[in-house]
């Protein structure tokens, strides 16, 4: 069993082994680039390219193997698939993920039920001439109740025409130092009022600062999450109890102004 409205500082495969089938009602997350990883003739290599990359994940070289990237995500979408009916995996296809990203694709492609295209509003400098500025990431939408159609219908709360795959959310600062892969509060939010109720359970795998957990609770959500780094879980404690300060905050000023 686990505690519900909390981060634990652990890797997710730990929390996951806790959690009983179909007892998460959403998982929202984005996990590591394996940015590191590079090519050189012809080759994986792993090799620091710039600061602002190679400390992206205090703690975490993102540099594995590719097979062991694949490997590492198999297991956890697998995982999640169990505790879960619907996933929104939020991923950047780079080189040192691109290849796993395609095999992951297809050997879930039974449970792929849609994808959702984030627009940043520019693109990052590529590193090398001949390469293509990444603007963009993916949002791999897995479920379980009906993915051989595109309807969602336990959790589509939008009307016909409203909502469309193309989302133009910008990004955000970053919350720690040493944590600059900031995942917009817009876009989980988006994905919340879109796609669950208030009272789900909503579990975040790879929780860095606690985005996810920041707006699920705003929202009247339930939350879980993990993070290997105690850096980014004291964050995103920090950011949570500012944020229910704020919230109580709020609501005793309406009170008073209905009371006026």
């Amino acid at each position: 069993m686990v505690e519900l409205n909390k981060i634990y500082n652990e890797d997710c495969l730990s929390t996951l082994k806790k959690m009983e089938k179909d007892s998460v009602d959403m998982v929202i997350t984005s996990p590591p680039y394996n940015m590191n990883l590079r090519i050189r003739k012809g080759k994986y290599c792993s090799r620091q390219i710039v600061k602002e990359f190679s400390t992206k994940y205090v703690g975490f070289s993102d540099n594995l193997p590719i097979e062991e990237y694949n490997k590492l995500h198999t297991e956890i979408l697998k995982e999640l698939l169990r505790v879960s009916d619907i996933i929104f995996y939020n991923i950047q296809i780079v080189t040192g993920s691109k290849r796993s990203i395609f095999k992951m694709i297809g050997e879930f492609s039974d449970n792929l039920k849609d994808i959702i295209v984030w627009d940043k509003g520019h693109g990052i400098p590529a590193m090398q001439h001949q390469v293509l500025n990444r603007r963009t990431e993916l949002i791999l939408v897995f479920e379980k109740d009906y993915p051989i159609s595109r309807q969602f219908r336990k959790k589509g709360k939008f009307a016909r025409g409203k909502l469309d795959d193309l989302w133009e959310i910008k990004r955000e600062r970053s919350q720690g130092k040493n944590h600059s892969a900031v995942f917009p509060q817009e876009l989980v939010r988006t994905i919340l009022t879109n796609f669950s109720e208030e009272g789900d359970l909503i579990y975040d795998p790879f929780m860095g600062t606690g985005t996810t957990a920041v707006v699920a609770q705003a929202l009247n959500r339930v939350y879980i999450g993990s993070e290997l780094n105690v850096e980014y879980c004291d964050v995103a404690n920090k950011r949570l109890r500012k944020n229910y300060f704020d919230l109580c905050q709020a609501k005793d000023d309406y009170y008073l102004s209905l009371q006026e």
